[in-house]
């Protein structure tokens, strides 16, 4: 630590802006760590603390903690005193000096100018120690060069983003390093700025694309700050960073597909890269009805081996393509920010269990019940009050300790896209009309991309809870929310994107619930195997019948696993007693007109008279058969 603790001089050959320097110059200590280790321990303020509060002084308010670190057996567990701060806020981005943008400036929203909040920030981190991180924003070999920039008694934070996107190591620092990007850490200003609440502003400075964190959960910043990024710098360059988990599966017998799996946050992404969770028999539980507690159960022997790829942030970058109609992606991140809010008891998942009880090195574990010098368990969550868990517990795993990872770049098979779907009922209504199974015309896929509904209680994010059947938008690509430029130009790049790949397949699978059975991500599960079994067979031989609603697609009349058919009413709900048809088409309203008013977002000039069709064909209720003509597919 001694050597540590001593100012680091390698900034000043940095081509970094002199206001930067000025600060770096006036802080009492400039950190650049050489090793991982040396920030874990920096997060409890020394290797022999078991505990450490990060608190910050405001003005009129006194002494404020923001978080607490408890050093584990096996790793650092960070929880917030606040419950606010233990999940995103979707209201917290900002940006400013941006031109091209349809987000809210931060001038619209705090009615004065950002250049003195600017300053006021750089002269505060000045006042302390810092960490300094410098990574490449979307790995090593596609990124960007980029530097984090937060005071020492944020270690965790610096440790969180070293793990999410990889430090460049000291002995590999180009002398001339020029980042394209900087996140600069201020706590506290949160309390004496902004009210309280999470407020991160993406600014451009000059050439640098620069992002203000005013918090301390990662989330907002570290995470989706950095997609932030990527999606600035890739729109100037005409590729995106997709919303999805990447997997490729191998059958029992040796086939091997993959699948990436899109959607808002609580969609199903990291679920996609886990082995289904079995009952104590073995069996597969497909679902509970709602209504008349019936369940129905799959026996399953042998399930396929899973070798994940990405987990949140798939990297198209235009180097990938092969111009052989697939898709191709490269995983975004060198760690995974793993939501495991589902896994509430020992037993359920024994391949996360494995990985986070006996890690290679100490992991960082958030909203976690946590014991100094004990082992953290994953499903052991923290109450947001009494008798009410949090709904964001989260693990930052490196891709090196995840078991069968698969380096990308990978081309893509299916393509699929993951709704949070509330129960429906005759008597209670609701967009949860979806079976296991859609398969989507790549027009129709796209046109889901556009509205990207957050749906049925996401945990990822606050203000959502399981009472919430309210449909929301996520926003195009359901990456909207970290995005600082226009939808229309997103939503170009997108559909080029889809018309370029027309022998992926696009499929749509919801989660939580089918019609008036609550299945959880089983059905996710489930349909992955079938699709593993199968191969790239087509899918005619399913006997496909358009959905009863157009933006259903095409399902299947039926499917068999292993040789043991699964009811029809789990693909076609209309066939649930609970529902029918009439239960069906009112839902099928609710989806409609939500559809056809976020859709109006993006009918401007500058978009593609392709796109334009596709939204017309929609609003003027066009059949799914319409939708093939648009962009032809393979099925």
């Amino acid at each position: 630590m001694d050597n540590l603790l001593t100012s680091n001089k390698a900034w000043q050959y940095w081509h970094i802006d002199n206001d930067l320097k000025k600060v770096f110059e006036a802080s009492a200590n400039v950190i650049l760590p050489e090793k991982r280790s040396e920030l874990i321990d920096l997060s409890t303020n020394g290797a022999g603390n078991l505990t450490y509060d990060v608190c910050y002084k405001v003005p009129d308010k006194g002494n404020i903690v923001e978080a607490t670190v408890v050093r584990c057996k096996n790793g650092i567990a960070i929880n917030y005193t606040d419950p606010y701060m233990r999940r995103r806020d979707p209201n917290c981005m900002v940006v400013n000096n941006i031109a091209m943008t349809d987000k809210t400036t931060f001038k619209e929203r705090f009615k004065k100018d950002f250049a003195p909040l600017r300053e006021e920030t750089l002269n505060w981190l000045a006042t302390n120690e810092l960490i300094l991180v410098p990574f490449m924003a979307g790995g090593a070999e596609y990124g960007y060069p980029a530097l984090m920039v937060a005071p020492k008694n944020a270690a965790f934070f610096a440790a969180s983003i070293y793990d999410l996107q990889g430090m460049i190591p000291v002995d590999k620092l180009e002398k001339d390093f020029e980042p394209r990007a900087i996140i600069y850490v201020a706590p506290p200003f949160r309390h004496s700025h902004f009210e309280g609440k999470q407020v991160v502003v993406h600014n451009q400075q000059g050439k640098v694309h620069e992002v203000f964190s005013y918090n301390l959960y990662p989330g907002p910043s570290a995470k989706k700050g950095v997609y932030g990024v990527l999606l600035a710098l890739g729109l100037k360059e005409d590729f995106v960073t997709v919303h999805a988990s990447t997997v490729n599966i191998t059958t029992p017998y040796d086939n091997d597909i993959s699948i990436l799996h899109e959607g808002a946050s609580g969609s199903g992404k990291s679920e996609m890269l886990e082995y289904a969770h079995r009952e104590e028999d073995g069996r597969l539980l497909l679902g509970r009805n709602v209504v008349n507690g019936e369940e129905k159960y799959l026996a399953l022997p042998q399930g396929c081996k899973l070798k994940p790829v990405t987990d949140d942030m798939a990297l198209c970058h235009p180097s990938f393509f092969k111009d052989n109609g697939r898709l191709c992606v490269a995983d975004a991140e060198s760690s995974w920010f793993v939501r495991i809010d589902h896994i509430k008891k020992y037993g359920t998942d024994p391949n996360l269990e494995s990985v986070t009880t006996n890690p290679k090195e100490p992991l960082i574990f958030f909203n976690l019940e946590a014991h100094p010098d004990a082992t953290c368990l994953i499903w052991e969550h923290i109450e947001d009050e009494p008798g009410k868990r949090c709904p964001n517990p989260r693990i930052i795993i490196p891709r090196e300790q995840m078991k069968n990872i698969q380096d990308g770049p990978i081309e893509i098979d299916y393509r699929s896209f993951g709704l949070r779907t509330p129960p429906c009922t005759k008597e209670n209504p609701s967009y949860g009309i979806f079976g296991m199974l859609h398969i989507l015309p790549p027009a129709l896929a796209w046109l889901w991309r556009l509205v990207a509904p957050r749906g049925y209680g996401n945990p990822s994010i606050t203000g959502e809870g399981k009472e919430s059947f309210k449909l929301q938008s996520e926003g195009v690509g359901s990456f909207w929310p970290f995005a600082t430029g226009k939808r229309v130009d997103l939503a170009n790049i997108l559909l080029e994107q889809f018309m370029r790949t027309t022998k992926t397949r696009n499929i749509l699978i919801p989660n939580q619930h089918i019609g008036a059975w609550e299945v959880g991500f089983m059905g996710e599960w489930v349909i992955r195997e079938y699709l593993a079994r199968r191969g790239q067979a087509s899918f005619k031989k399913l006997n496909l019948k358009p959905a009863r609603h157009p933006l259903g697609g095409y399902i299947p009349e039926n499917i068999h696993i292993e040789g043991t058919p699964i009811s029809k009413k789990f693909f076609d709900v209309t066939k649930q007693p609970q529902i029918e048809e009439e239960g069906y088409d009112k839902g099928a309203k609710m989806l409609e007109d939500f559809f056809k008013e976020e859709l109006k977002l993006y009918l401007k000039s500058d978009l593609h008279p392709l796109g334009k069709a596709i939204i017309l064909c929609c609003m003027d209720n066009g059949t799914v058969e319409d939708y093939d003509k648009l962009i032809p597919g393979i099925y």
